[in-house]
């Protein structure tokens, strides 16, 4: 593998970066506590996590108000300048809780529950907005929301009718739900409006399921791109499968281990895009599959395990163009941050990072010739496509983790050290790195060696240094009330407890950190 700076670290057979240390400490400080939502004895994968939280967006038009989804259940709204939290929405409705939604799945899997929060463009005219929940389909209960502990909920002209699961092969656990929002007041602090289902979509297992939701930032009313709508969809599990689903991911014909490119509102642009099968979205004429026989037209990009964080960052030279990032789980070696391509393959389940994925799951070295095989139904096609790889991958390692959380480029005005790099962070390790955004897209060039190098951060919080975030969310845990001996949670690298911490980014670019292990969401306020 070839990176830009001499320093390499040999794991096994596999080449790494170890790029020299350029020093760089955050400085956190605690911004606001959330609620305890999850079992503080500290019990099973994610149960005994303090607070879910999983999104956190800033409401347009300098409001001040941050909206968080905490996978348990609520949605708040916390004002940035008071601290004061309000409860706006809950999804749990299961057992005789009082939330909305019956077959809520929240207390198995990691990426159980309302995992994603985000605001339509036109929020200011419209009052929109999109939220992404998983159910289990053997759980008793209605698919519609139960509005008698919210009595500001109504429905539109669709009414709230449950929509056809886009099916996906092989047996089916759940469904991932994208639900629009519209609120008819936006100067309260509790939803009235109504809500409108927008897609439901089958699943093979409880992990992966839809990810994040997110617009491209400098479209403007009338361009192509307005209110079109970029979804992460992970692949249920199926990818690692033994089984015949373990192609999903590959094939064409299926949704899941995608990037999805769709406007969500069915009554605009008519003219250059096409209605959706169940009538609820509409689909832009220029994505690459439209006109492919039995591809599903959603697609923009395809072959991925996990693509559940996205985020759009500009150009270093051309402010006018942007780049669609996706951080990408791995299976059993590799985390990879990806630039999404138009129509691009990405390899998985046939690829994990830039090595062979082997039917056994265990990597090999690329073949002589790395061409995979288009796949619509359960047969491959006579076309093939190279791969494209990523430009940014970290090993399940000691000095790596086991699963990439949230990653931005940072374009803010606070944090001068930042600027023009993508910064990210490993769930489980609570470990954090920064790349060159100029080095990643030179990473991004066609050729499977070529990565861009990853720099540690560290953090100072309350006038210590750690190397880690794990220490800090530990010590939090503890001094909340949490009975685990150290943390919650387990994985392959981390052991027996998971820091689970992510960056988020305010409305002006200003990022925060969040951590479900200990429910504290902490703003960075210096960068040396």
């Amino acid at each position: 593998m070839r990176f830009s700076t001499p320093a390499l670290l040999l794991v096994g057979s596999i080449v790494i970066s170890a790029a020299p240390p350029v020093p760089l400490i955050l400085e956190v400080k605690d911004f606001a506590e959330l609620p305890v939502t999850g079992n503080t004895e500290g019990t099973g994968q994610v149960d005994g996590m303090l607070a879910r939280v999983n999104s956190i967006r800033e409401e347009p038009g300098g409001t001040g108000r941050l909206f968080i989804a905490d996978m348990n259940g609520p949605v708040y709204i916390l004002n940035k300048n008071t601290k004061a939290l309000a409860a706006y929405l809950d999804f749990n409705g299961r057992d005789d809780r009082p939330g909305l939604f019956d077959r809520l799945l929240y207390e198995v899997g990691f990426s159980s529950g309302i995992s994603q929060f985000q605001f339509d463009p036109d929020y200011l005219r419209n009052g929109k907005f999109y939220t992404v929940h998983l159910e289990g389909t053997a759980l008793p209960g209605s698919q519609r929301p139960d509005p008698r502990n919210h009595p500001g909920l109504t429905f539109g002209p669709f009414g709230y009718e449950p929509t056809a699961a886009v099916a996906t092969p092989g047996p089916i656990q759940f469904e991932s739900i994208l639900i629009e929002w519209a609120d008819t007041n936006l100067r309260n602090l509790t939803f009235e409006g109504t809500a409108r289902e927008v897609m439901r979509l089958q699943l093979n297992g409880r992990i992966h399921p839809m990810g994040e939701l997110v617009f491209h930032p400098a479209a403007r009313r009338g361009d192509p791109e307005w209110r079109v709508m970029y979804i992460g969809a992970g692949d249920g599990g199926a990818g690692e499968s033994r089984t015949g689903i373990r192609a999903n991911p590959q094939r064409l014909d299926t949704l899941v281990g995608k990037i999805l490119r769709i406007l969500p509102d069915p009554g605009e642009n008519a003219d250059t895009t096409t209605l959706g099968e169940n009538g609820r979205y509409r689909i832009p004429n220029d994505n690459p599959f439209v006109t492919k026989p039995g591809a599903r037209k959603e697609i923009w990009a395809y072959g991925l395990r996990n693509p559940h964080r996205l985020s759009w960052a500009a150009d270093p030279s051309n402010s006018r163009q942007y780049h669609l990032i996706a951080a990408s789980i791995g299976l059993r070696t590799w985390e990879t941050v990806n630039i999404i391509h138009k129509g691009a393959n990405y390899g998985y389940s046939q690829r994990e990072g830039n090595q062979l994925l082997q039917p056994d799951n265990v990597i090999a070295p690329l073949p002589a010739v790395d061409k995979i095989a288009v796949q619509i139904g359960d047969a491959v096609t006579d076309e093939v496509v190279v791969p494209t790889y990523p430009a940014v991958q970290y090993g399940h390692v000691p000095a790596g983790g086991d699963a990439i959380g949230s990653g931005y480029v940072y374009a803010g005005k606070a944090l001068p050290a930042l600027r023009g790099k993508y910064v990210f962070s490993d769930l489980s390790m609570g470990r954090f790195w920064y790349a060159d955004f100029k080095e990643m897209l030179a990473a991004d060039d066609g050729d499977p060696d070529t990565l861009a190098p990853m720099h540690e951060i560290t953090f100072r919080w309350k006038d210590q240094v750690y190397a880690t975030f794990m220490p800090i969310a530990e010590a939090t845990y503890q001094a909340r009330g949490g009975k685990d001996p150290d943390l919650p949670g387990r994985s392959t690298v981390s052991g027996s407890k998971r820091a689970d911490a992510r960056f988020a980014l305010d409305a002006s670019g200003e990022l925060y950190i969040y951590s479900k292990t200990d429910g504290v969401i902490r703003q960075v306020v210096g960068a040396e």
